[in-house]
């Protein structure tokens, strides 16, 4: 109910007599707005009360259903944290171990500069018993390389010495001899630039054309020939006399057994001479076969034009060309072994043990006789 009751108070200035007599007039109205608002009083106070119930029941409904889903969040915080605890620790684990590794890594680098200097320290003081050895190899292979020149016009074999002396320097890994390495390049270079003759291609060449000669059909005789050689008197008496006032060559040309006898031993005085280096025998003994063969075979034919030419291209290959002069890299590296020896510090004469015998020396770095220039 809206309506609102406003109980009329007694005027001050009425006097008790009216007073009394209003409210006797008034009383059942006065009772009935009296009971009016206690009902609306206690109504209000129903609705209130029923207004905060629910609003109790709401509230605790609503925090039972913010607690249920606060529940798997508190639960996941509490799982977060833990793992940050985790993450905490390991990062912690992992700054101590990388301090620990970089003072590890400090302390090798101090230690394998220490070690640089060690062995910069020991390499200048003496060559390793490798290179050492390295270097008399190569020494002596440049010697040898020399020798085989000189004496028996050898340029394979003195070239393949080169090679090997080249590769033992290499061994060596030092970069002093880089200078005699070039010297060695340059020597070789040259040699191979007097294009010298293979011995062993001129051996296989003669023996291809020596073995080929067995099969090459002789030189067809002339008609005047054939016919003195078919009449009755030549048949008669040519088995017991044979007169004749030509040449050798000639009687070469008649007899195929002579003829080849005599191109074999052309051939193999041409091999020897490719053996000894003898250009002049080599030359002589080429055109000697090419002679015999010109008269006592069948030059139309085609392993004879073919041998001939395989002769020919021979006798043009010059078996000992002008040859450069060797040795310059053999007095390089005796100068640089040598100039190395006398920078080396002297080493101080060893103490007298306790019994007073002075220990043996150490040897000393073995070079070749003939060291120096």
């Amino acid at each position: 109910m809206d309506e609102t009751i406003e109980p009329r108070l007694p005027s001050p200035a009425t006097p008790p007599a009216q007073a009394d007599t209003r409210v006797r007039r008034g009383s059942p109205l006065a009772v009935v707005l009296g009971l009016l608002a206690i009902g609306a009083g206690a109504y209000a106070v129903w609705r209130v009360t029923d207004l905060e119930r629910g609003l109790a029941a709401a509230s605790a409904a609503g925090r039972d259903d913010i607690q249920t889903r606060l529940q798997p969040l508190l639960q996941n915080d509490q799982q977060v944290q833990r793992e940050l605890d985790a993450l905490r620790a390991r990062l912690a684990d992992g700054d101590s171990v990388n301090r620990s590794l970089r003072e590890e890594v400090l302390g090798l680098g101090e230690r394998s500069r220490n070690l640089e200097d060690a062995i910069a320290n020991l390499a200048d003081q003496r060559l390793s018993s490798r290179d050492a050895i390295a270097l008399n190899e190569a020494e002596y292979l440049l010697l040898i390389a020399r020798q085989r020149l000189e004496l028996f016009q050898d340029v394979p074999g003195t070239l393949a010495a080169y090679r090997l002396a080249d590769g033992a320097l290499a061994a060596a890994e030092n970069p002093l001899y880089a200078s005699t390495r070039q010297t060695i390049a340059a020597e070789i270079e040259a040699l191979n630039a007097a294009h010298p003759g293979d011995t062993q291609s001129l051996l296989a060449a003669l023996e291809a054309v020596r073995s080929a000669l067995a099969s090459w059909p002789p030189r067809p005789l002339e008609p005047a020939t054939a016919a003195a050689a078919d009449s009755r008197f030549a048949r008669m008496f040519g088995a017991f006399v044979r007169v004749s006032r030509e040449g050798v060559d000639a009687v070469a040309s008649r007899d195929t057994t002579l003829a080849r006898s005599l191109v074999t031993i052309d051939l193999r005085s041409a091999e020897a001479a490719v053996l000894a280096r003898d250009a002049d025998a080599y030359a002589r003994a080429l055109a000697s076969a090419r002679a015999n063969i010109q008269v006592a075979f069948d030059t139309d034919s085609e392993p004879v034009r073919t041998g001939q030419d395989q002769l020919a291209k021979l006798a043009a290959t010059a078996l000992a060309p002008d040859l450069p002069a060797l040795g310059t890299a053999l007095k390089e590296l005796r100068n640089l072994r040598a100039t190395r020896a006398l920078s080396q510090p002297v080493a101080p004469p060893p103490a007298p043990d306790a019994s007073g015998a002075e220990p043996a020396a150490e040897p000393a770095e073995q070079v070749p006789a003939g060291a120096g220039t």
